[in-house]
C-alpha cells in the first residue's frame, strides 16, 4: 500500500475506553445534562455559571484518565507517515496529544484552552473559569471555554477541506455520524476518490459511505488496522 495522505476523524468512542463519557448517553443526556443546557451560546447567556461549572469539572477530570491503545496506535502510525497524516478530532480532551500524536486538529475546541469574548484571544488553561479570572491579554473577566457549541462554526475547516480532497485514505474512528459537518467528511473524501474506513463500536448512520466498516472496541480495532497498514507498506 502506498501510504500517503491519510486523514482521520476521531470521536467520543476513542476516548470512552479511557473512561471519559461519550457525548450523548443512551438517554440523550451529556454527563447528566441536556446538551441545550450546557453546550449552546444561549445556554451560556442564560446561566453562565452552570456552563462554566460543567466544563470546569470536565477539565479537572482530565488528569484522572490516560490515553488508551487506540490513541497510542495512531501516534505510532503518525511516526511513520509524518506530514502525510492528519488527525482531526471532535474530542475536546488532550488524549491524542498525550498518546504521542502531534498533527492534531481539534474541530470542536479544547478543554485546556480558554477564549476571551472581550478581545478574542486564546490561552492555554488548566484551572477553573467559574471564578471569572481576568484575560491575560486584555484583563477583561470574560473568559469562556474554548469549545465549539451547537450553533457555532467548527474550527480549522479551512485546513480540513483541502486535505479531504487529496486524501488517499479517510478513516473515521468512534464517531456517531450524526454531527455535521464532520459526519459528511467520509462522503466528501469518497467523492474525491479516497478509500474510506470506519472503525466503530457499532455501524454509524453514515456507514453506507464507507468501503470498509469494522465494528468493535477502538482499543482492539485501531491497533490491528494500524498493523495492517504498516505491514502493507513494508511489502
Amino acid at each position: 500500500m502506498d501510504i500517503r495522505n491519510f486523514e482521520f476523524l476521531t470521536g467520543a468512542g476513542v476516548s470512552a475506553e479511557s473512561g471519559l463519557a461519550t457525548f450523548r448517553d443512551a438517554d440523550g443526556l451529556w454527563e447528566g445534562h441536556r446538551p441545550e443546557d450546557v453546550a449552546t451560546p444561549r445556554a451560556y447567556a442564560r446561566d453562565p455559571s452552570l456552563v462554566q461549572r460543567f466544563y470546569d469539572e470536565r477539565r479537572a477530570a482530565l488528569p484522572e484518565v490516560e490515553p488508551n491503545a487506540a490513541h497510542v496506535a495512531l501516534a505510532r502510525l503518525e511516526a511513520t507517515l509524518g506530514d502525510d497524516l492528519l488527525l482531526v478530532t471532535q474530542n475536546i480532551d488532550d488524549l491524542h496529544e498525550r498518546g504521542g500524536s502531534r498533527r492534531v486538529l481539534h474541530l470542536h475546541g479544547e478543554l485546556r484552552s480558554a477564549l476571551c469574548t472581550g478581545c478574542g484571544s486564546r490561552h492555554a488553561w488548566t484551572s477553573g473559569l467559574g471564578t471569572w479570572p481576568p484575560c491575560p491579554s486584555c484583563g477583561a473577566n470574560e473568559m469562556r471555554p474554548d469549545v465549539v457549541w451547537f450553533g457555532e462554526v467548527p474550527y480549522r475547516m479551512d485546513e480540513i477541506w483541502p486535505r479531504l480532497q487529496v486524501a488517499d485514505v479517510f478513516c473515521a474512528i468512534g464517531t456517531s455520524g450524526v454531527v455535521y459537518p464532520a459526519a459528511g467528511f467520509g462522503e466528501t473524501a469518497a467523492s474525491y476518490g479516497a478509500r474510506t474506513v470506519e472503525l466503530n463500536l457499532a455501524r454509524s448512520e453514515v456507514a453506507p459511505w464507507f468501503d470498509d466498516v469494522r465494528t468493535g472496541p477502538a482499543t482492539v480495532l485501531v491497533p490491528a488496522w494500524v498493523d495492517e497498514v504498516l505491514g502493507s507498506a513494508q511489502q
